[in-house]
């Protein structure tokens, strides 16, 4: 999802008022805030994917997966609307909107949001207390990256075969099964 800047500085606090009214949503880093346009038909794929698997293994547990409207407070002060988020901790979500208490991010890239979900997101991300794992899936090939704070936040990446242990709710889930209908080259080869 591309990002679109607007140039004036406003409050956290009116960010937050305004956001519940707008139709499009918004990011607010810094100050300033960024429109969320557009997602493809394979970054919906990716994120219903992946909370269909998680919702089903969480069913009944004390945690709960979102996918898209969530927002989470960052480190720094910034909101953001991860793809999918799992938090175990319902007692911290403010408003019903916000979160500060994430155990898994989901980010889906996009050739526009490669830079920020690569570098500026992971260094807000990694620095949430409470966050275990940061997951970063590829759209446009399968490749699938997992920082873990269990391992120092080093990246591990995942292909087709492989499956991916989250720790932080004990679940497994394959590659095979993120990139169910996905269409892509690899997802074709891999079919075929």
């Amino acid at each position: 999802m591309p990002n679109i800047k607007q140039s004036e500085l406003i409050s956290d606090e009116d960010y937050l008022k305004d956001e519940l009214t707008r139709t499009v949503k918004h990011e607010y880093v810094d100050g300033k805030i960024f429109a969320m346009v557009g997602a493809s038909a394979n970054h919906g794929r990716i994120s219903g994917n992946v909370f269909a698997e998680v919702r089903a293994h969480l069913k009944g547990g004390p945690c709960e997966p979102y996918i898209a409207d969530m927002k989470v407070k960052t480190s720094t002060g910034s909101y953001r609307y991860p793809d999918v988020l799992v938090v175990c901790d319902k007692d911290f979500i403010e408003n019903g909107h916000v979160t500060q208490t994430p155990v898994i991010l989901v980010e889906v890239l996009s050739r526009s949001t490669r830079k920020t979900d690569e570098r500026d997101k992971l260094l807000e991300y990694i620095n949430i207390a409470t966050l275990k794992e940061y997951v970063i899936i590829e759209q446009d090939v399968v490749d699938v990256t997992v920082y873990r704070k269990s391992d120092d936040w080093r990246s591990a990446h995942y292909f087709l075969g492989d499956n991916i242990h989250f720790e932080s709710i004990d679940f497994t889930l394959s590659v095979e099964e993120i990139y169910n209908r996905v269409e892509n080259e690899d997802m074709a080869e891999f079919l075929a």
